[in-house]
Protein backbone atom coordinates (compact mmCIF):
# COMPACT_ATOMS: atom_id res chain seq x y z
CA UNK A 1 0.00 0.00 0.00
CA UNK A 2 1.65 3.03 -1.40
CA UNK A 3 0.50 6.32 0.69
CA UNK A 4 2.24 9.32 1.63
CA UNK A 5 2.04 12.09 4.93
CA UNK A 6 2.16 15.56 4.63
CA UNK A 7 0.70 19.12 5.19
CA UNK A 8 -1.36 20.63 2.46
CA UNK A 9 -3.40 23.51 1.38
CA UNK A 10 -7.37 23.36 2.00
CA UNK A 11 -8.08 25.85 -1.38
CA UNK A 12 -11.57 25.41 -0.68
CA UNK A 13 -14.26 25.08 2.13
CA UNK A 14 -17.64 24.78 2.47
CA UNK A 15 -20.50 23.57 5.01
CA UNK A 16 -22.88 21.54 3.48
CA UNK A 17 -25.38 20.69 6.74
CA UNK A 18 -25.52 21.19 10.48
CA UNK A 19 -22.05 20.14 11.66
CA UNK A 20 -20.65 18.32 8.04
CA UNK A 21 -18.14 20.07 6.32
CA UNK A 22 -17.13 20.14 2.63
CA UNK A 23 -12.89 20.88 1.91
CA UNK A 24 -11.10 20.23 -0.89
CA UNK A 25 -7.25 19.84 -0.27
CA UNK A 26 -4.40 20.06 -2.80
CA UNK A 27 -2.51 17.53 -2.62
CA UNK A 28 -1.16 16.39 -6.34
CA UNK A 29 1.18 13.37 -5.36
CA UNK A 30 -1.64 11.71 -3.66
CA UNK A 31 -4.56 12.53 -6.37
CA UNK A 32 -2.60 11.17 -8.93
CA UNK A 33 -2.57 7.28 -7.06
CA UNK A 34 -6.12 7.90 -4.83
CA UNK A 35 -8.96 5.59 -5.79
CA UNK A 36 -12.59 5.57 -5.35
CA UNK A 37 -13.75 3.87 -2.17
CA UNK A 38 -9.82 5.08 -0.16
CA UNK A 39 -9.85 7.26 2.95
CA UNK A 40 -7.72 9.64 4.41
CA UNK A 41 -5.96 9.90 8.02
CA UNK A 42 -5.89 13.24 9.07
CA UNK A 43 -4.42 14.38 12.53
CA UNK A 44 -6.34 17.51 14.72
CA UNK A 45 -3.88 20.08 16.24
CA UNK A 46 -3.40 18.90 20.17
CA UNK A 47 -4.42 15.37 19.53
CA UNK A 48 -2.23 11.86 19.05
CA UNK A 49 -4.21 9.48 16.45
CA UNK A 50 -5.76 10.54 13.17
CA UNK A 51 -9.10 10.50 12.15
CA UNK A 52 -10.02 8.55 9.27
CA UNK A 53 -12.32 10.16 6.57
CA UNK A 54 -13.25 8.90 3.31
CA UNK A 55 -12.40 10.27 -0.04
CA UNK A 56 -15.71 12.34 -1.57
CA UNK A 57 -14.47 13.51 -4.75
CA UNK A 58 -10.82 12.80 -7.05
CA UNK A 59 -9.44 15.09 -9.20
CA UNK A 60 -6.71 13.83 -10.69
CA UNK A 61 -5.96 16.73 -13.39
CA UNK A 62 -6.26 19.71 -10.86
CA UNK A 63 -4.40 17.70 -8.28
CA UNK A 64 -7.19 17.60 -5.56
CA UNK A 65 -9.26 15.20 -3.40
CA UNK A 66 -12.11 15.98 -1.57
CA UNK A 67 -13.62 15.13 1.81
CA UNK A 68 -16.68 15.66 3.72
CA UNK A 69 -17.28 14.76 6.88
CA UNK A 70 -19.14 15.00 10.25
CA UNK A 71 -18.48 16.49 13.55
CA UNK A 72 -18.52 13.70 16.19
CA UNK A 73 -15.72 14.69 18.51
CA UNK A 74 -13.44 16.52 19.83
CA UNK A 75 -11.09 15.86 16.99
CA UNK A 76 -13.24 16.54 13.97
CA UNK A 77 -14.60 19.51 15.86
CA UNK A 78 -10.39 20.71 15.78
CA UNK A 79 -10.49 19.69 12.08
CA UNK A 80 -14.03 21.46 11.26
CA UNK A 81 -12.20 24.72 12.31
CA UNK A 82 -9.62 24.77 9.94
CA UNK A 83 -9.65 27.11 6.93
CA UNK A 84 -9.13 28.02 2.93
CA UNK A 85 -5.85 28.51 3.01
CA UNK A 86 -4.41 26.88 5.70
CA UNK A 87 -2.58 23.29 5.39
CA UNK A 88 -4.25 20.02 6.98
CA UNK A 89 -2.17 16.93 7.73
CA UNK A 90 -3.01 13.79 6.07
CA UNK A 91 -1.87 10.33 5.88
CA UNK A 92 -3.27 9.48 2.60
CA UNK A 93 -4.49 7.36 0.28
CA UNK A 94 -5.20 4.43 2.37
CA UNK A 95 -6.88 1.26 2.11
CA UNK A 96 -8.68 -0.46 -0.53
CA UNK A 97 -11.12 1.22 -2.58
CA UNK A 98 -13.96 -0.20 -4.70
CA UNK A 99 -13.56 -2.64 -7.90
CA UNK A 100 -15.91 -1.35 -10.69
CA UNK A 101 -13.99 -2.33 -14.02
CA UNK A 102 -15.87 -5.56 -14.61
CA UNK A 103 -19.23 -4.15 -14.36
CA UNK A 104 -21.65 -1.92 -16.55
CA UNK A 105 -24.62 -0.87 -14.39
CA UNK A 106 -24.83 -0.34 -10.46
CA UNK A 107 -26.85 0.73 -7.92
CA UNK A 108 -25.01 2.55 -4.88
CA UNK A 109 -26.60 3.14 -1.39
CA UNK A 110 -25.53 5.66 0.94
CA UNK A 111 -26.63 6.28 4.86
CA UNK A 112 -26.21 9.61 6.22
CA UNK A 113 -22.34 10.42 6.27
CA UNK A 114 -21.79 6.81 4.57
CA UNK A 115 -22.76 8.61 1.03
CA UNK A 116 -19.58 10.54 0.30
CA UNK A 117 -17.60 7.90 -1.02
CA UNK A 118 -20.33 6.93 -3.17
CA UNK A 119 -20.14 9.82 -5.18
CA UNK A 120 -16.77 9.07 -7.13
CA UNK A 121 -18.49 5.44 -7.53
CA UNK A 122 -22.09 7.43 -9.37
CA UNK A 123 -19.42 9.34 -11.75
CA UNK A 124 -17.56 5.69 -13.28
CA UNK A 125 -20.75 4.53 -13.78
CA UNK A 126 -22.63 8.07 -15.05
CA UNK A 127 -26.04 7.36 -16.59
CA UNK A 128 -26.00 3.51 -15.66
CA UNK A 129 -25.90 3.79 -11.90
CA UNK A 130 -28.79 4.44 -9.69
CA UNK A 131 -27.59 6.09 -6.23
CA UNK A 132 -30.09 6.07 -3.56
CA UNK A 133 -29.20 8.12 -0.17
CA UNK A 134 -31.04 7.96 2.81
CA UNK A 135 -30.34 10.71 5.86
CA UNK A 136 -32.67 11.28 9.11
CA UNK A 137 -34.60 14.35 7.51
CA UNK A 138 -34.12 17.47 4.90
CA UNK A 139 -31.82 19.20 6.97
CA UNK A 140 -29.30 16.71 6.91
CA UNK A 141 -29.14 15.87 3.01
CA UNK A 142 -25.94 16.35 1.64
CA UNK A 143 -24.96 15.70 -2.11
CA UNK A 144 -27.35 15.32 -4.08
CA UNK A 145 -26.29 17.66 -6.72
CA UNK A 146 -23.15 15.96 -7.43
CA UNK A 147 -25.23 13.15 -7.96
CA UNK A 148 -27.50 14.29 -10.49
CA UNK A 149 -24.61 16.17 -11.95
CA UNK A 150 -22.94 12.74 -12.04
CA UNK A 151 -25.41 11.25 -14.69
CA UNK A 152 -26.71 8.90 -12.26
CA UNK A 153 -30.57 8.72 -11.45
CA UNK A 154 -30.87 9.81 -8.21
CA UNK A 155 -33.45 8.51 -5.48
CA UNK A 156 -33.43 10.56 -2.28
CA UNK A 157 -34.92 8.98 1.16
CA UNK A 158 -35.46 10.45 4.37
CA UNK A 159 -36.98 8.99 7.41
CA UNK A 160 -39.44 11.41 8.15
CA UNK A 161 -40.66 11.80 4.95
CA UNK A 162 -39.33 15.42 5.06
CA UNK A 163 -37.45 15.51 1.75
CA UNK A 164 -37.38 12.35 -1.11
CA UNK A 165 -39.58 9.50 -0.13
CA UNK A 166 -40.46 8.58 2.88
CA UNK A 167 -38.65 5.46 4.06
CA UNK A 168 -35.06 3.86 4.45
CA UNK A 169 -32.82 3.30 1.74
CA UNK A 170 -33.07 -0.30 2.06
CA UNK A 171 -37.34 0.08 0.79
CA UNK A 172 -35.79 2.14 -2.09
CA UNK A 173 -33.22 -1.06 -3.35
CA UNK A 174 -35.76 -3.61 -3.05
CA UNK A 175 -38.36 -1.37 -5.63
CA UNK A 176 -35.20 -0.51 -8.04
CA UNK A 177 -33.93 -3.78 -8.09
CA UNK A 178 -37.24 -5.70 -8.88
CA UNK A 179 -37.66 -3.13 -11.92
CA UNK A 180 -34.24 -4.15 -12.77
CA UNK A 181 -31.47 -5.81 -11.61
CA UNK A 182 -27.75 -4.08 -11.66
CA UNK A 183 -24.75 -5.54 -12.69
CA UNK A 184 -23.67 -4.81 -8.74
CA UNK A 185 -24.18 -3.23 -5.61
CA UNK A 186 -21.80 -0.38 -3.61
CA UNK A 187 -22.94 0.68 -0.14
CA UNK A 188 -21.59 2.64 2.70
CA UNK A 189 -23.54 3.89 6.21
CA UNK A 190 -24.31 2.16 9.34
CA UNK A 191 -24.11 -1.37 10.06
CA UNK A 192 -27.65 -2.20 10.22
CA UNK A 193 -28.05 -0.35 7.00
CA UNK A 194 -25.44 -2.35 5.45
CA UNK A 195 -26.55 -5.46 6.35
CA UNK A 196 -30.44 -4.67 5.00
CA UNK A 197 -28.64 -3.97 1.64
CA UNK A 198 -26.30 -7.53 1.73
CA UNK A 199 -29.49 -9.59 2.34
CA UNK A 200 -31.56 -7.94 -0.33
CA UNK A 201 -28.01 -8.49 -3.19
CA UNK A 202 -27.68 -12.27 -1.53
CA UNK A 203 -31.61 -12.60 -2.08
CA UNK A 204 -30.79 -11.96 -5.81
CA UNK A 205 -27.63 -13.25 -6.55
CA UNK A 206 -26.18 -9.41 -6.63
CA UNK A 207 -22.43 -8.78 -6.18
CA UNK A 208 -22.26 -6.24 -3.52
CA UNK A 209 -19.61 -4.42 -2.51
CA UNK A 210 -19.68 -2.48 1.04
CA UNK A 211 -17.79 0.32 2.79
CA UNK A 212 -17.42 -0.40 6.63
CA UNK A 213 -16.72 2.58 9.06
CA UNK A 214 -14.92 1.50 12.11
CA UNK A 215 -12.38 3.11 14.62
CA UNK A 216 -8.96 3.41 14.22
CA UNK A 217 -5.95 3.60 15.41
CA UNK A 218 -2.96 3.74 12.90
CA UNK A 219 -5.16 3.47 9.97
CA UNK A 220 -2.11 1.48 8.44
CA UNK A 221 -2.72 -2.00 9.72
CA UNK A 222 -0.10 -1.66 12.70
CA UNK A 223 -2.68 -2.07 15.15
CA UNK A 224 -5.60 -4.25 16.07
CA UNK A 225 -8.28 -1.44 16.45
CA UNK A 226 -10.59 -2.19 13.78
CA UNK A 227 -10.48 -5.49 13.48
CA UNK A 228 -14.19 -6.81 11.90
CA UNK A 229 -14.94 -10.40 11.05
CA UNK A 230 -14.47 -11.95 7.88
CA UNK A 231 -14.39 -15.28 6.45
CA UNK A 232 -12.35 -16.57 3.30
CA UNK A 233 -12.39 -20.07 1.81
CA UNK A 234 -14.55 -21.16 4.79
CA UNK A 235 -12.07 -19.73 7.19
CA UNK A 236 -12.85 -17.27 9.58
CA UNK A 237 -10.25 -14.54 10.31
CA UNK A 238 -10.10 -11.09 11.90
CA UNK A 239 -9.48 -8.62 9.00
CA UNK A 240 -8.19 -4.70 9.13
CA UNK A 241 -10.60 -2.25 8.06
CA UNK A 242 -7.82 -0.01 7.13
CA UNK A 243 -5.65 -2.29 5.69
CA UNK A 244 -8.05 -5.37 4.33
CA UNK A 245 -10.89 -2.52 3.06
CA UNK A 246 -12.45 -0.29 4.05
CA UNK A 247 -14.25 -1.90 1.35
CA UNK A 248 -15.24 -5.91 1.26
CA UNK A 249 -16.92 -8.21 -0.63
CA UNK A 250 -20.02 -8.54 1.30
CA UNK A 251 -19.73 -12.15 1.11
CA UNK A 252 -16.50 -11.91 3.22
CA UNK A 253 -18.17 -10.02 6.24
CA UNK A 254 -19.44 -11.74 9.53
CA UNK A 255 -22.31 -9.48 11.05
Amino acid sequence: MKYTQGKYPIVKKTTLAKEIYDFTILCPEIAAVAEKGQFINVIADGYTLRRPISICGIDKENGTLRIVFEVRGKGTKEIAKLNEGELIDILAPLGKGFPTGEYKTAITVGGGIGTPPMVEVAKHFGENCRAISGFRSASAVILQEDFRASGAETILCTDDGTAGRKGYVTEALKDEVAKKKPDVIYACGPNVMIKGVVDIAKENGIPCYISLEERMGCGIGACLVCACRTVKNGEEYYAHVCKDGPVFNSEEVIF
